[in-house]
């Protein structure tokens, strides 16, 4: 589950036009970050968008699955992120309106939760 350095700056570039995002590990893998909230994920130098039932159709339309790692129990998914198709890498500016579309299904989440658990205020 590692993510390289070079995957990391590379996504950091490319995103620039978000503002404000940056890389923290975790894991062995790590999590991109805008504001203090995670909207994706990066493992084995894949990216995952956070999704919610409005943005997952599009992953499943591009025959995207969900982030699947293994753990003692066995292969676990989290479906709530997605893997981000590779015809994105080429086009910047798509990257970034599916990485935004990220950013807002995580602002959405944690304005769900109780006051005292929002990361953002």
């Amino acid at each position: 589950m590692a993510a390289s350095r070079e995957y990391q700056e590379h996504l950091l570039e490319m995103l620039g036009p978000m503002g404000g995002v940056s890389a923290r590990r975790m894991f062995g893998g790590a999590g991109l970050f805008k504001s203090g909230l995670m909207f994706a994920l990066i493992s084995d130098d894949v990216l995952y968008l956070k999704v919610d039932d409005s943005t997952r159709p599009d992953f499943e339309a591009r025959g995207m699955g969900p982030f699947v790692y293994q753990s003692k129990g066995g292969r676990r998914s989290l479906a709530s992120y997605q893997q981000v198709p590779d015809d994105l890498f080429d086009d910047p500016d798509e990257m970034n309106a599916w990485c935004l579309k990220a950013y807002d299904v995580a602002l959405k989440a944690d304005a769900a939760k109780p006051p005292s658990k929002r990361k953002r205020v």
